[in-house]
Formats: structure tokens, C-alpha cells, sequence
């Protein structure tokens, strides 16, 4: 009895660790999940608790034409974090919104795989798939996604136009000062390119979801026909307008750069 003694002891100090361990594996997960559930605020925004400064910084990473290509090493200024920043809602698949995962897609670690965007039919599909009481609230979805685009596409050109302005300067500042800036070329050439990926991505992506909208409006008027299939026709309308209305205008600006971002642009395909 005396010999087992320390065993015994033993024995007990580790199951002590290894309940010691697994409680706090629990209160981890635990944490993580209720900052998962926490992580929407008011109108579809994210907690504020959970952002960060360059939170979007990898949206310019991954846009088409940059990703795998190197990254500049400038640090963003307010308008560029603030141009990744309005981009990202308009990259985002609109079902992935308020989701539990969504602040993980926030952060490019979950989500970006469905970008760019998916197939029109995608939407459809989620929307549709949605148990509801009344066809109503399909179409209340339907005409709230759209209108969330609306709103957040004068204000992403706004910027994006300053941006655009900035890195003509940015352009003409690294010409007339050649000799003192030799060895940031390559991080100002690099920077001109990842923010008009962020655009082209922007505008493919606004492109697209007018598409899967108006094809989840085609499926949804035989499936479930409701006189709210005009308001939607309306907000759908309003949306492409609006796409219009900066599509061309910032093609001719960004031509003022193409020089600077020639491999970039074969990235989109002409």
C-alpha cells in the first residue's frame, strides 16, 4: 500500500491536467462561438468590437489578376483601407451576410473561395431554399439585398475616384522624383495595380449579382407570383442604373493608369 502510494498520486495529478486541459479547450470554444454569435451589429454591420484597421487589407491580395502576385509594402493610406473596406460588402456573396461565419469571410479566411462571385443561379437557390410562412418574405429578401447594394455604390465610386486621382499623383510624384524613390517603384507600381483590382472587382462583382438577381426574380414570379414582384422589378432597375452610371466613367479613368497595370488587366479578360 505504502509502495502505491505515489502512483496513485500521480495518476490523480494527471487526471487532474488532462481535465485541467479539457475544460480549457471547452472555454475556448465556447468564447469563439459566442464571438461568432456576436459578430453582426445593427443593419447587417459588423460588431464593432471585431474590427480592425486593415481587417480588408487582403481583399487587394485576392482580387483577379493580383493573387500570387507580390504585394506592396506601402502601408495603406485612409482612402485606399477605406476603398477595401466599402468593396467588400459588394464582393460578398449577399446570402453570406449576418452569418455565423461571417466575420471569418470579414478577414478573408472564409468565404473568399466563392469569390469571384458564383454562379447567378446560386442566389436563386439559397433564396428560394429559404422555409418562409408567405412568399412575401422572398420577395422582402429579395428587394433588401438589392437595396443594400444600392446604397453602398455611390459611396464605394466616391472613393474610388479619389483613389484613381491619388495614383495619377502617386505616378507623376515617382516620375518627377526618379532618383529618391529608385527603390520604391517597384511598391508604388504594385500599389496603383492592387487598387484597381479592387475596382475591377467591384464592378465584376455588381455585374454579376444584378444577374443572379434578376434570376432569382425570373424564378421566383412562376414559383411564388405576388404583386411585390413589381417593387422588386423597380429595385432592380434602380440597381443596374446605378451600375451604369459608373461603369463607363471609371473605365476611362483607370485607362489613364494602364500602363502601370498592364499584366493586371489580362487578369479580367477582355
Amino acid at each position: 500500500m505504502i509502495a502505491s502510494e505515489p502512483l496513485n498520486r500521480n495518476g490523480f495529478v494527471r487526471r487532474i491536467l488532462r481535465a485541467w486541459r479539457s475544460a480549457s479547450r471547452v472555454a475556448w470554444l465556447a468564447t469563439f462561438f459566442l464571438m461568432l454569435g456576436c459578430a453582426n451589429g445593427d443593419f447587417g454591420r459588423l460588431n464593432r468590437s471585431l474590427i480592425t484597421d486593415d481587417m480588408h487589407a487582403w481583399v487587394a491580395r485576392e482580387a483577379p489578376g493580383r493573387k500570387g502576385q507580390p504585394p506592396s509594402q506601402f502601408s495603406l493610406t485612409d482612402a485606399e483601407r477605406q476603398l477595401r473596406d466599402l468593396a467588400y460588402p459588394l464582393i460578398e456573396p449577399p446570402y453570406d451576410r449576418q452569418r455565423w461565419y461571417s466575420v471569418l469571410a470579414e478577414y478573408g479566411l472564409a468565404g473568399a473561395a466563392q469569390m469571384p462571385y458564383p454562379e447567378p443561379s446560386a442566389y436563386a437557390e439559397r433564396l428560394l431554399s429559404t422555409p418562409v410562412r408567405s412568399q412575401t418574405a422572398l420577395y422582402a429578401k429579395l428587394v433588401e439585398d438589392i437595396r443594400q447594394d444600392v446604397v453602398r455604390i455611390d459611396p464605394f465610386f466616391a472613393v474610388a475616384r479619389y483613389v484613381i486621382d491619388m495614383d495619377r499623383k502617386r505616378k507623376a510624384s515617382l516620375q518627377h522624383f526618379a532618383a529618391a524613390n529608385r527603390d520604391q517603384r517597384a511598391d508604388a507600381r504594385a500599389r496603383i495595380a492592387e487598387n484597381i483590382a479592387v475596382i475591377k472587382w467591384v464592378q465584376k462583382s455588381l455585374g454579376a449579382r444584378a444577374a443572379s438577381y434578376q434570376y432569382a426574380l425570373s424564378r421566383l414570379v412562376v414559383e411564388a407570383p405576388s404583386p411585390m414582384a413589381v417593387e422588386a422589378e423597380r429595385s432592380l432597375t434602380l440597381l443596374q442604373s446605378r451600375i451604369a452610371a459608373h461603369r463607363d466613367v471609371l473605365s476611362q479613368e483607370v485607362a489613364g493608369l494602364a500602363p502601370w497595370s498592364a499584366p493586371l488587366e489580362q487578369g479580367f479578360g477582355k
